[in-house]
C-alpha cells in the first residue's frame, strides 16, 4: 500500500560540543571582565588606604577626646567629637560599600540608566582614587537621557579611564568628567566605519596629562598595549572599556594633544531614543550667510572638506589652512576674513595662539573654536572673549551650522 511504501529521511548532527564551546567562551569572557574589575580595584586600593587611615584616625582622635574631657568632668562639647567620629566611620562605611558593590561579580544586563546619578556617588571613590594632587570636576549636563548600558560595567569604564588619567599626571593636575546629550550623523559615520547614526548619552574624561602622540593613540584600544613598565598594567583596561561599549552598540574615541592632555568619550545608545526624538527642540535654521569669509584651520583633510562644504551650502566664502602657521600668512594678508574658524589643536602654532595673532591683526574678528579635547571647554572657558566661542567634536553638521549662525548672527 501507499502507507507502506512512505519513506522517513531525517539527519541528526550533535551540537552538544558546540554548545559546550559557546558556554566556555562565555564562561571565559565573564572571567576576564571580573579579572580586570579586580585590577582596576587593586589599583585602587592605595590612595584609599590612605584615606581610610584617615577616616580611622578621626574616629579614634575623637573617641579619645571624649574620654579625657570625661575624666577632668568636662562635658559642655562632647558633641562636637562624637559627630565628627560618626561622620568619620559613615564616610568609611560608603567606601566599602561602593567597593564590595564593584567587586561583585555578576552577568552584563542592559538597563536604562541616568549617567548623572551613577557618577555621583562615584565621586568620593574617584577623588580617593586620583589623590591630593588631582582636582576632579564633574560637569552633569541638565536634562540627561537616559543611556542604555550595565551598571557595574560602566562604573568599571569610568574607574579605569579615571585610573589611566591619574597615571598620566604624576605631577598632579585636574580631571574632567561631562555628560552631555549628542547626536552622531551620518557625516561623522562615515568617518569612523562601524557607528550608527542616532542620539547617544556622551561621557567625557579628560586629563591635563601629558598626552600621547598619534602612533600610540592608535593602538590604545588593543588588548595588551601598554606604555607602562611590566608590573604596572596588564593593557587590558582600555580594551575592555572599548569591547564593553561596543557590545552595547556604542562608540569610544579618544582624542590626545601631546603636552596638553587626552580625552576619552564614550558614547552610550539613548534608552529612549525614539522618545527623545520627539523631544529633541526644534531649532531654527540659522539665515543664509551672505557671502562672508570664513578662514577655515583643521588639520584632518576629511573634517576639512567637510567644513567647506557646510559652509559653501549656507552661503560662506571659504578660504582654508592645514596648519597654524599657514593661517597666520593668510589672517595676515590683504584678504577679507570675516569668522576664524579653527581646531584648536595644530601643527605648528595652535588654535589659541592662531587667534592670538588674529585679534593683533584683525580686532574685530569672530572665532569659533572646535576642539576634541572635551576639558578645554573647562580649562580655556574664560579665555574666550568677545566674539568667541567653542563647539566640542564630534558634532552634527547642524550643530556647527547653528554656531556659526549665532556667531556670525546680523
Amino acid at each position: 500500500s501507499l502507507r507502506d511504501q512512505l519513506l522517513v529521511h531525517s539527519m541528526g548532527r550533535d551540537v552538544t560540543a558546540e554548545r559546550d564551546a559557546a558556554a566556555a567562551l562565555k564562561e571565559t569572557e565573564a572571567q576576564l571582565r571580573q579579572s580586570q574589575k579586580m585590577e582596576a580595584l587593586g589599583q585602587l586600593t592605595g590612595g584609599i588606604a590612605h584615606d581610610f587611615n584617615n577616616l580611622l584616625q578621626g574616629i579614634t582622635s575623637a573617641v579619645e577626646l571624649v574620654r579625657r574631657r570625661i575624666a577632668l568632668g568636662r562635658t559642655e562639647d562632647l558633641d562636637r567629637f562624637m559627630d565628627n567620629a560618626l561622620q568619620s566611620a559613615r564616610r568609611a562605611a560608603s567606601i566599602t560599600q561602593r567597593l564590595l558593590a564593584f567587586s561583585r561579580r555578576q552577568p552584563l544586563n542592559n538597563k536604562p540608566l541616568d549617567v548623572n546619578a551613577l557618577l555621583l556617588p562615584m565621586e568620593d571613590l574617584l577623588q580617593r582614587t586620583l589623590g591630593e594632587g588631582i582636582r576632579l570636576v564633574v560637569q552633569r549636563a541638565s536634562g540627561l537621557h537616559l543611556a542604555l548600558a550595565d551598571e557595574s560595567q560602566l562604573e568599571n569604564a569610568v574607574l579605569n579611564l579615571a585610573i589611566n588619567a591619574r597615571d598620566a599626571m604624576p605631577e598632579g593636575g585636574q580631571l574632567t568628567i561631562t555628560t552631555r546629550n549628542t547626536r552622531l550623523d551620518d557625516a561623522y559615520a562615515r568617518l569612523h566605519p562601524g557607528v550608527v547614526p542616532g542620539l547617544y548619552v556622551a561621557i567625557s574624561v579628560s586629563d591635563t596629562g601629558s598626552g600621547m602622540p598619534p602612533d600610540v593613540m592608535e593602538r590604545v584600544f588593543e588588548p595588551f598595549f601598554t606604555t607602562k613598565a611590566i608590573g604596572h598594567g596588564t593593557g587590558l583596561g582600555l580594551s575592555m572599556v572599548y569591547g564593553f561599549v561596543k557590545q552595547i552598540g556604542g562608540h569610544a574615541h579618544i582624542y590626545s594633544e601631546v603636552g596638553t592632555g587626552t580625552t576619552v568619550s564614550l558614547y552610550l545608545p539613548q534608552a529612549d531614543a525614539a522618545e527623545a526624538s520627539a523631544e529633541e527642540p526644534v531649532q531654527p535654521a540659522p539665515a543664509p550667510g551672505q557671502g562672508e569669509v570664513v578662514l577655515v584651520v583643521e588639520d584632518d583633510p576629511a573634517v576639512r572638506l567637510m567644513m567647506l562644504s557646510v559652509l559653501a551650502d549656507q552661503g560662506y566664502t571659504t578660504l582654508e589652512a592645514a596648519d597654524g602657521n599657514a593661517a597666520v600668512r593668510i589672517l595676515e594678508s590683504n584678504a577679507s576674513i570675516d569668522l576664524l574658524l579653527t581646531d584648536v589643536g595644530l601643527p605648528g602654532l595652535n588654535g589659541q595662539q592662531v587667534a592670538t595673532r588674529a585679534r593683533e591683526c584683525r580686532p574685530g574678528i569672530r572665532v569659533l573654536f572646535m576642539t576634541g579635547y572635551a576639558g578645554h571647554a573647562t580649562t580655556h572657558a574664560e579665555l574666550l572673549g568677545p566674539g568667541m566661542k567653542m563647539i566640542v567634536k564630534p558634532f552634527a553638521v547642524e550643530a556647527l551650522e547653528q554656531a556659526i549662525g549665532k556667531i556670525m548672527s546680523r
